[in-house]
């Protein structure tokens, strides 16, 4: 495994990560060991799971100190059982007890992400007939959004738009603001020719209005489950429908049986439970 391909803004996000934690530089283990020590350690999952961000671990070590090891001894995206072996790492003992939190804090927030992800995607591929696909949104922690989407994609989810600017989403605040729907899409048209366009549709009558105007995709938001079947049954395959609001693992699969193509859910990021990890030192 190597860190070559990281993006540079993953990268920058590790490094002000590390710069975040150790300041002036780590007083305890500074303090305490000394400078030419080695020491072997072991990362252990403690509960089962999706393991996610062992790449992200790995720069976490070696963007403080390239000597150290990171032997990971599963890959990102693959279910681990409880007290299972994840990676092993040998180096500079400071440098890997300085850096031991940073990267567990990644890996325990991407893993959460893709454990959380991967129970809706299986919820979804047991519900009779149903297509439609999970994906997140952008409530992700500010200057994580990088991380947590790849998390997502990990646990066998699909990204949303990344931000503001690959996709154009004309929610209900821009329609009110454009005065109708119609005129939002058409604004939208003359401004950015080569971008899709997403509608929210509060009512059935926004869902025809929509498919009036040829929008690639069309959310429907907190609507019912007899709503979305209707919207299915007069959508008829001519944009892709996402259903969004108050979606939970309780009833993803009822949601996903109206025939919905997309499913998307802000939980997957904004009310993550961390993945419990450890890493112990060993002789």
């Amino acid at each position: 495994m190597t860190t070559h391909s990281l993006s540079p803004e993953i990268i920058a996000c590790i490094r002000r990560a590390l710069d975040e934690d150790i300041g002036a530089g780590d007083a305890t283990t500074d303090s305490i060991v000394p400078a030419e020590a080695l020491m072997n350690g072991k990362i252990i999952a403690k509960q089962a799971g999706v393991i996610a961000g062992l790449e992200i671990a790995q720069a976490a070590f070696q963007l403080l100190d390239e000597r150290i090891a990171f032997e990971a001894q599963v890959q990102d995206g693959e279910q681990v059982a409880d007290r299972q072996l994840v990676a092993r790492l040998h180096g500079p003992a400071r440098a890997l007890l300085t850096a031991e939190r940073t990267a567990l804090n990644f890996l325990g927030r991407m893993s959460g992400i893709a454990t959380l992800t991967r129970q809706f995607v299986e919820a979804i591929q047991s519900t009779p007939g149903a297509k439609a696909a999970i994906l997140d949104t952008r409530k992700t922690v500010p200057g994580l959004r990088q991380l947590d989407k790849l998390a997502v994609k990990l646990g066998g989810g699909q990204n949303h738009r990344i931000g503001l600017y690959d996709m154009i989403l004309i929610k209900d605040n821009h329609i009110d603001f454009a005065g109708s729907l119609a005129e939002a899409v058409q604004r939208a048209r003359r401004a950015h020719t080569n971008l899709a366009i997403e509608v929210e549709a509060r009512t059935l009558e926004d869902v025809q209005t929509a498919l009036g105007l040829g929008v690639e995709r069309i959310l429907l938001d907190n609507m019912s489950l007899d709503q979305m079947r209707q919207a299915v049954l007069l959508t008829n395959g001519r944009a892709q429908l996402e259903a969004s609001g108050n979606v939970t693992l309780q009833n993803v699969r009822a949601i996903a049986a109206t025939g919905v193509d997309l499913i998307s859910t802000g939980s997957l990021t904004h009310s993550v439970k961390v993945f419990d990890l450890s890493l112990l030192w060993t002789p």
